[in-house]
């Protein structure tokens, strides 16, 4: 595909394939002292923080194939999904500038949480089986089980508590799938959408999932969202996903946003 439909009047090109988790972010940053203008990630938003870790504040360019289970950043940026579709973007190598977000020592592209979706990221990773259809057996096997959780919030050096279900941190405004649990998020604003969504009775559950995918959640009852610039977390787990992928992260979790910090390669 890449001899097809890459422009080669335009463009050189190397391959490299990642042996381990975190070998991703290693490339990348080979890529940037080698002068790379555009490195080209392959896979999912998990695969896509790793090499976005390896581009921040530099000046090569992060483009994205999409090919994981919920592509987020990628829907969220008006990537195609389709490989062919996203290689012919790069042709065209029009540039954007977006935020990124610091996760204690972590970093984050799209959107990092703690909660129910948190929990699910554990599941799937030990679920076996990729895809969209797994989320929704997991959370039907799951949603019965799990107790919203009691959180501390320091916003912008305010304290406030909180008893919720999930609360994301997001950068782009959706988990994947085109799931939208912070419909309003700009990627490039400089500010974190706090998403706050309470435990809700089942009986809800395919209204909330129509607004989730309707992108008109923030009109729910059930959601508070709050921007912020800098948030400390104090929760009651040790647990948290970012971009998808479940992490341990402690009780305590400073995030806090890196402006325009990241080259992307977009339609």
């Amino acid at each position: 595909m890449i001899d097809k439909y890459l422009d080669r009047t335009l463009f050189d090109y190397e391959l490299a394939y990642t042996k381990a988790p975190k070998h991703a972010t290693e490339l990348a940053r080979k890529a940037v002292a080698e002068n790379f203008n555009i490195v080209a990630a392959v896979g999912g938003d998990g695969s896509i923080n790793e090499t976005s870790k390896g581009l921040i504040g530099s000046n090569t360019a992060l483009a994205i194939i999409p090919a994981g289970s919920g592509n987020g950043l990628a829907r969220h940026l008006g990537i195609p999904i389709n490989s062919k579709k996203a290689m012919l973007i790069i042709n065209k190598a029009k540039e954007t500038l977006i935020d990124t977000m610091q996760f204690n020592d972590e970093t984050f592209v799209n959107i990092a949480g703690v909660g129910f979706d948190a929990h699910i990221g554990w599941e799937f990773a030990k679920f076996g089986k990729r895809g969209f259809s797994s989320y929704l057996k997991l959370f039907a096997r799951e949603y019965p089980k799990y107790k919203a959780q009691e959180y501390e919030l320091i916003v912008n050096g305010k304290s406030m508590n909180k008893k919720a279900f999930v609360i994301s941190f997001a950068n782009g405004s959706q988990w994947g799938n085109n799931a939208h649990i912070a419909p309003l998020a700009d990627i490039a604003d400089g500010v974190i959408d706090i998403a706050i969504l309470k435990k809700f009775p089942a009986f809800n559950a395919f209204n909330l999932g129509y607004r989730l995918f309707n992108k008109t959640l923030h009109h729910s009852r059930y959601l508070e969202t709050i921007k912020a610039k800098e948030v400390i977390v104090k929760q009651p787990k040790t647990f948290a996903h970012i971009d998808g992928e479940p992490i341990e992260i402690g009780r305590e979790i400073l995030i806090k946003v890196n402006p325009l910090s990241l080259r992307v390669i977009v339609p």
